[in-house]
């Protein structure tokens, strides 16, 4: 489950606001081939002349093989402030997978922008609680970690209407991981692209090619990431066209696709609705 993109939808409603009384909300679904769903519930409001609050929520469910179902749920906060040209942003996160995962983030971006050019530096430590169940062959265990996130993200404004998005991060565990053989507790644990066991990443780096056309929006976005404990890399492309239904509400179409070492290749669909409003 990632909510990247839709805090990033947020962000630059707050960008584009950035009074007080002014407000966004925005709900989706995303559905998979693997037969996994999750639905997302987002809300920003403006505090204040360049200040920006944004949250939300999201749940996910895949249906195991052997019948059962795996649920994860989040929640995020984030506060972002506008010094002109230097912004910060801090926030916190919530993740909780099934009884297995739960893990607590907190992180910080200093952010430099003008007109064509943003530019951040970021940090994040997450505080892990992973339970891997009973099985046939080995009783289950309890593992508490951390791990400590530093990444770098920028974005070129190409041309009026062409904006180009980097970002890479890499993760160091306070734990050493070697890959996991039991193939009962792998199974478990990350059955599909939703599962929560897929935030424990190594590295990950993305580059997003956003291009306007009027009021609408398209953008291309490529990923890629490695699986800390799995040790499996996971590729990643995603097309994204938002519009305008009306003065103050937007509409967004999802398509991408997986390339996963793990759980194969899988499609999956979004749709997302974004209401704006205040002064």
């Amino acid at each position: 489950m990632s909510s990247t993109k839709y805090y990033a939808l947020l962000l630059l409603a707050g960008n584009a606001l950035a009074d007080s009384g002014d407000f966004a909300v925005g709900v989706g679904v995303e559905s998979d081939s693997d037969d996994g769903i999750s639905t997302v519930l987002l809300g920003g409001a403006g505090l204040g002349e360049n200040t920006w609050l944004s949250g939300g929520l999201a749940k996910s469910s895949v249906e195991l093989a052997t019948g059962d179902e795996l649920e994860s749920n989040f929640a995020d906060i984030e506060l972002d402030h506008y010094f002109d040209p230097i912004g910060v942003r801090v926030g916190v996160a919530y993740w909780r997978g099934s009884d297995i995962l739960e893990s607590q983030d907190w992180r910080a971006s200093l952010y430099w922008r003008n007109e064509k050019v943003m530019l951040a530096g970021e940090y994040e430590f997450r505080d892990f609680d992973l339970t891997t169940p009973d099985t046939d062959l080995s009783p289950g265990r309890q593992i508490m970690f951390d791990a400590d996130g530093i990444g770098v993200a920028a974005r070129f404004n190409l041309t009026e209407n062409t904006s180009l998005s980097l970002s890479g991060k890499k993760y160091n565990y306070s734990v050493p991981f070697r890959p996991i053989e039991n193939r009962d507790v792998v199974d478990l644990i990350s059955a599909s692209r939703l599962s929560l066991i897929n935030s424990l990443v190594d590295n990950r780096v993305s580059v997003s090619l956003g291009i306007d056309q009027g009021q609408k929006h398209w953008e291309i976005q490529l990923s890629n990431s490695e699986n800390v404990i799995i040790q499996t890399r996971t590729k990643s492309a995603t097309l994204r066209f938002l519009m305008p239904m009306s003065e103050r509400t937007d509409i967004e179409f999802g398509l991408g696709r997986d390339d996963s070492d793990l759980y194969g290749e899988v499609t999956f669909l979004s749709l997302h609705v974004f209401f704006y409003g205040g002064n």
